[in-house]
């Protein structure tokens, strides 16, 4: 890598590798995913020749997430979500908790202690916002109850994270003997984190709803189209930015409550349609980020804890959503639907993971299987997915009817 442009290099090795090996994936009839993760490979410090700067490709890949999850948000109404979070919040709940106990009980049969298989099991739990969110805009069922709930089930997975991060440090002081923490002095943190959640949420909806479209028509009288794109970006980087800086609440959320804001404006479709090759770009850098941390090294070294993880992340979480949605009373086409959606990590497993390692309840070898799980849980989620909705499809006619 050039040593003056770390920035520029990564950039353009990073996505030259994705758009060959993306073409080669899709002529051989395979998802285009796969070969950007693949790209990561071939440019991470793993494997021989260039090397990316393995700092600057996961930051990249958040302002994906954020562009993402910021077009999301101009697709719903606090309606909407009221209604998927009657499934979504219970489901996401119980999913993680289901997920999390079964990493617990296999880790153990594996020699891990209590604290690394807790990490490693809320790690496995939380599916990937990017991988969830290009699944349902492929198949065109973002729009859909269903993608409804999936979404609002992401939402709350995110909610649950941003309380894990906040309790993690606190359970590692703990385990390690340091008896001036207990857990009743993490009563005042953790409610000042919901707190902040809270007044973010209040703060967008009261005052963004009615200042960011003002400001937007400001930007549009112009009839300058560099200056819309400029507003736009700034309106979905910026309050990602300081929702994450001033509130504690993951860029994820912000840009989701922010887009949320602009549902229903005149404007708030246009500015989606303007950000919408920065989302595609940068959902690619996500999955190149992706590739630049795995080491193959581990597929010969822990082939069989390779593979529980993945059965995990696919066969533990779809029968415990599948049943978690049947017992929710709703129908079982649904939840292969959702099941299969969330069938695969990401982000913050990445961060858990790394926090986990840091803080010293996991070691390496779990942060391996970590990103090794999430490398082919994102392979394989198209054709997971694929078999999940030809299954639902054979089961909706004898289904009740939705209402």
């Amino acid at each position: 890598m050039h040593p003056s442009t770390p920035l520029l290099a990564t950039l353009a090795v990073g996505l030259s590798a994705a758009a060959v090996l993306g073409y080669i994936a899709a002529r051989l009839r395979l998802p285009p995913i796969v070969g950007y993760l693949l790209a990561g490979i071939l440019v991470g410090p793993f494997t021989p020749g260039f090397v990316a700067d393995t700092s600057l490709a996961p930051e990249l890949a958040e302002i994906g997430v954020i562009f993402l999850m910021f077009g999301v948000g101009l697709h719903f109404s606090l309606a909407d979500l009221a209604r998927a979070w009657t499934v979504a919040v219970p489901g996401a709940v119980a999913q993680i908790l289901a997920a999390t106990a079964l990493a617990i009980f296999v880790t153990h049969l594996w020699g891990w202690s209590f604290e690394a298989g807790l990490v490693f099991g809320l790690a496995l739990s939380v599916a990937s916002t990017v991988v969830l969110l290009r699944a349902l805009e492929a198949a065109g069922t973002l729009g859909t109850r269903y993608g409804q709930i999936a979404v609002g089930w992401l939402v709350m997975e995110d909610l649950v994270m941003v309380i894990v991060l906040v309790l993690l440090p606190l359970f590692a002081a703990i385990r390690g003997g340091d008896s001036e923490v207990t857990w009743s002095s993490a009563i005042p943190d953790l409610a000042v984190a919901l707190a902040k959640v809270g007044a973010f949420a209040v703060l967008m909806f009261v005052v963004g709803s009615r200042v960011v479209p003002i400001v937007i028509d400001l930007f549009e009288k112009q009839k300058s189209r560099e200056l819309c794109i400029l507003v736009g970006l700034t309106i979905a980087l910026g309050i990602a930015y300081a929702a994450s800086a001033l509130f504690g609440v993951s860029f994820a959320l912000g840009a989701f409550l922010a887009g949320m804001v602009l549902h229903g404006s005149h404007n708030g479709q246009w500015v989606g349609e303007e950000l919408e090759a920065f989302r595609g770009t940068f959902a690619v850098l996500f999955f190149v980020a992706v590739g630049m941390a795995f080491d193959p090294k581990i597929v010969v070294e822990s082939p069989v804890h390779l593979l529980a993880t993945l059965g995990i992340i696919i066969l533990g979480k779809s029968v415990a959503a599948i049943l978690i949605v049947l017992a929710l009373r709703q129908p079982l086409a649904l939840g292969l639907k959702i099941a299969a959606s969330l069938a695969q990590i990401g982000e913050f497993s990445f961060i858990l993971g790394a926090m986990g390692v840091s803080l010293g309840l996991l070691h390496v070898e779990g942060q391996g299987l970590i990103l090794g799980g999430a490398l082919a849980s994102i392979v394989l989620h198209p054709f997971v997915c694929r078999v999940a909705s030809s299954a639902a499809k054979r089961l909706e006619p004898k289904a009740a009817p939705a209402t």
